[in-house]
Protein backbone atom coordinates (compact mmCIF):
# COMPACT_ATOMS: atom_id res chain seq x y z
CA UNK A 1 0.00 0.00 0.00
CA UNK A 2 1.24 3.35 -0.68
CA UNK A 3 1.12 4.05 2.73
CA UNK A 4 1.88 6.66 4.62
CA UNK A 5 3.55 7.04 7.73
CA UNK A 6 5.70 7.96 10.15
CA UNK A 7 8.45 9.87 11.20
CA UNK A 8 11.79 11.16 11.33
CA UNK A 9 14.42 12.93 13.00
CA UNK A 10 17.46 14.05 14.60
CA UNK A 11 18.82 15.30 17.87
CA UNK A 12 17.06 17.89 19.96
CA UNK A 13 17.00 20.84 20.04
CA UNK A 14 16.30 21.61 16.41
CA UNK A 15 15.48 24.87 14.70
CA UNK A 16 12.07 25.10 13.06
CA UNK A 17 11.98 23.13 9.87
CA UNK A 18 10.30 20.97 7.32
CA UNK A 19 11.33 17.70 5.75
CA UNK A 20 9.71 16.11 2.73
CA UNK A 21 9.92 12.68 1.17
CA UNK A 22 12.76 12.60 -1.35
CA UNK A 23 10.89 11.02 -4.26
CA UNK A 24 14.11 10.68 -6.28
CA UNK A 25 15.35 8.00 -3.83
CA UNK A 26 14.62 4.26 -3.69
CA UNK A 27 11.70 4.48 -1.25
CA UNK A 28 9.76 1.32 -0.46
CA UNK A 29 6.40 0.64 1.16
CA UNK A 30 5.71 -3.06 1.58
CA UNK A 31 2.85 -5.02 3.10
CA UNK A 32 3.20 -8.71 3.83
CA UNK A 33 0.56 -11.39 4.38
CA UNK A 34 1.76 -14.60 5.99
CA UNK A 35 -0.80 -17.42 6.00
CA UNK A 36 -0.45 -21.22 6.34
CA UNK A 37 -0.86 -21.96 2.62
CA UNK A 38 0.55 -18.87 0.98
CA UNK A 39 2.50 -15.75 1.79
CA UNK A 40 2.73 -12.75 -0.48
CA UNK A 41 3.65 -9.11 -0.42
CA UNK A 42 2.67 -5.93 -2.17
CA UNK A 43 5.24 -3.26 -2.89
CA UNK A 44 5.21 0.31 -4.08
CA UNK A 45 7.86 3.00 -4.29
CA UNK A 46 5.32 5.84 -4.32
CA UNK A 47 5.23 7.43 -0.89
CA UNK A 48 5.00 11.17 -0.40
CA UNK A 49 4.65 13.44 2.58
CA UNK A 50 6.30 15.76 5.04
CA UNK A 51 7.16 16.58 8.64
CA UNK A 52 6.89 20.16 9.84
CA UNK A 53 7.70 21.71 13.22
CA UNK A 54 7.83 25.32 14.41
CA UNK A 55 10.38 26.17 17.06
CA UNK A 56 13.15 24.07 18.48
CA UNK A 57 11.23 21.19 20.11
CA UNK A 58 9.98 18.72 17.52
CA UNK A 59 7.82 16.91 20.08
CA UNK A 60 5.74 19.99 20.98
CA UNK A 61 4.02 21.00 17.75
CA UNK A 62 5.17 18.70 14.98
CA UNK A 63 2.91 17.77 12.10
CA UNK A 64 3.31 14.60 9.99
CA UNK A 65 1.56 13.63 6.81
CA UNK A 66 2.48 10.65 4.62
CA UNK A 67 0.45 9.12 1.82
CA UNK A 68 0.67 6.14 -0.50
CA UNK A 69 -1.15 5.69 -3.81
CA UNK A 70 -2.80 2.27 -3.49
CA UNK A 71 -3.12 1.96 -7.27
CA UNK A 72 0.66 1.53 -7.50
CA UNK A 73 0.93 -1.58 -5.29
CA UNK A 74 2.33 -4.58 -7.11
CA UNK A 75 2.01 -8.12 -5.71
CA UNK A 76 3.77 -9.71 -8.65
CA UNK A 77 0.57 -11.18 -10.13
CA UNK A 78 -1.55 -8.95 -12.36
CA UNK A 79 -4.89 -10.64 -11.58
CA UNK A 80 -4.24 -10.47 -7.83
CA UNK A 81 -3.38 -6.76 -8.20
CA UNK A 82 -6.65 -6.09 -10.04
CA UNK A 83 -8.78 -8.06 -7.56
CA UNK A 84 -7.07 -6.39 -4.60
CA UNK A 85 -7.67 -2.90 -6.03
CA UNK A 86 -11.18 -3.45 -7.40
CA UNK A 87 -12.78 -5.84 -4.88
CA UNK A 88 -11.08 -5.23 -1.54
CA UNK A 89 -9.27 -1.89 -1.37
CA UNK A 90 -11.81 -0.26 -3.70
CA UNK A 91 -9.23 2.16 -5.02
CA UNK A 92 -11.80 3.86 -7.25
CA UNK A 93 -13.32 5.27 -3.99
CA UNK A 94 -10.21 5.24 -1.77
CA UNK A 95 -7.12 5.68 -3.99
CA UNK A 96 -4.80 6.77 -1.17
CA UNK A 97 -3.97 5.65 2.31
CA UNK A 98 -2.46 8.22 4.63
CA UNK A 99 -1.09 8.78 8.09
CA UNK A 100 -1.43 12.09 9.93
CA UNK A 101 0.05 12.68 13.32
CA UNK A 102 2.82 14.13 15.41
CA UNK A 103 6.14 13.12 16.90
CA UNK A 104 5.72 12.42 20.59
CA UNK A 105 9.20 11.32 21.65
CA UNK A 106 12.81 11.16 20.47
CA UNK A 107 15.20 8.76 22.16
CA UNK A 108 18.68 7.35 21.79
CA UNK A 109 19.56 10.05 19.33
CA UNK A 110 23.13 10.55 18.14
CA UNK A 111 24.63 12.40 15.21
CA UNK A 112 24.01 9.45 12.87
CA UNK A 113 21.08 7.47 14.31
CA UNK A 114 17.95 8.08 16.29
CA UNK A 115 14.60 6.62 17.25
CA UNK A 116 11.36 8.57 17.18
CA UNK A 117 7.85 7.76 18.25
CA UNK A 118 4.80 9.17 16.53
CA UNK A 119 1.09 8.83 16.98
CA UNK A 120 -1.84 9.77 14.85
CA UNK A 121 -4.43 8.29 12.53
CA UNK A 122 -3.91 5.77 9.78
CA UNK A 123 -6.60 6.08 7.11
CA UNK A 124 -7.28 3.05 4.90
CA UNK A 125 -10.42 2.17 2.93
CA UNK A 126 -12.48 5.03 4.36
CA UNK A 127 -11.63 4.19 7.99
CA UNK A 128 -9.29 6.11 10.30
CA UNK A 129 -7.73 4.34 13.30
CA UNK A 130 -5.33 5.51 15.99
CA UNK A 131 -1.78 4.28 15.43
CA UNK A 132 1.39 4.61 17.49
CA UNK A 133 4.65 3.80 15.69
CA UNK A 134 8.39 3.73 16.33
CA UNK A 135 10.87 4.55 13.59
CA UNK A 136 14.62 4.31 13.29
CA UNK A 137 16.32 7.24 11.60
CA UNK A 138 19.73 6.99 9.97
CA UNK A 139 21.01 10.53 9.52
CA UNK A 140 23.38 12.06 7.01
CA UNK A 141 23.87 15.75 6.16
CA UNK A 142 20.57 16.99 4.73
CA UNK A 143 19.10 13.47 4.45
CA UNK A 144 17.27 11.15 6.84
CA UNK A 145 16.64 7.47 6.06
CA UNK A 146 13.49 6.27 7.87
CA UNK A 147 12.77 2.63 8.75
CA UNK A 148 9.41 1.70 10.28
CA UNK A 149 7.55 -1.58 10.72
CA UNK A 150 4.15 -2.32 12.30
CA UNK A 151 1.16 -4.70 12.03
CA UNK A 152 -2.40 -3.79 11.08
CA UNK A 153 -5.60 -5.82 10.71
CA UNK A 154 -7.66 -5.72 7.53
CA UNK A 155 -10.87 -6.10 9.55
CA UNK A 156 -10.06 -2.88 11.48
CA UNK A 157 -10.37 -1.02 8.17
CA UNK A 158 -13.51 -2.78 6.92
CA UNK A 159 -11.55 -4.71 4.28
CA UNK A 160 -13.19 -8.06 3.62
CA UNK A 161 -11.08 -11.17 3.35
CA UNK A 162 -12.27 -13.31 0.44
CA UNK A 163 -14.20 -16.28 1.88
CA UNK A 164 -12.60 -18.80 -0.49
CA UNK A 165 -9.16 -17.45 0.30
CA UNK A 166 -9.40 -17.34 4.10
CA UNK A 167 -6.48 -19.75 4.42
CA UNK A 168 -4.37 -17.76 1.95
CA UNK A 169 -4.76 -14.26 3.39
CA UNK A 170 -4.00 -13.39 6.97
CA UNK A 171 -6.21 -10.75 8.60
CA UNK A 172 -3.06 -9.28 10.17
CA UNK A 173 -0.71 -7.71 7.67
CA UNK A 174 2.76 -6.35 8.32
CA UNK A 175 3.60 -2.89 6.98
CA UNK A 176 7.22 -1.96 6.34
CA UNK A 177 8.29 1.54 5.33
CA UNK A 178 11.79 2.40 4.15
CA UNK A 179 12.05 5.92 2.77
CA UNK A 180 14.16 9.07 2.66
CA UNK A 181 13.43 12.59 3.81
CA UNK A 182 15.26 15.75 2.83
CA UNK A 183 15.09 19.32 4.02
CA UNK A 184 12.60 21.40 2.07
CA UNK A 185 14.53 23.47 -0.44
CA UNK A 186 17.41 20.96 -0.80
CA UNK A 187 17.38 19.75 -4.40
Amino acid sequence: MRIVWVIVLFSLPLPAGELQVDTSRANTVRFTSRAPLESFEGITRYIDGYIYWPGDDITRHSELYFEVDLNTIDTGIGMRNRHMRDNYLETDKYPFTHFTGKITRVEDSTDTIGFVFAEGELFIHGVARFLRVRARIDKAPGLWHVHCDFPFRLSDYDIDIPKVMFLKINNTMRMNLDFYLKKVGDD
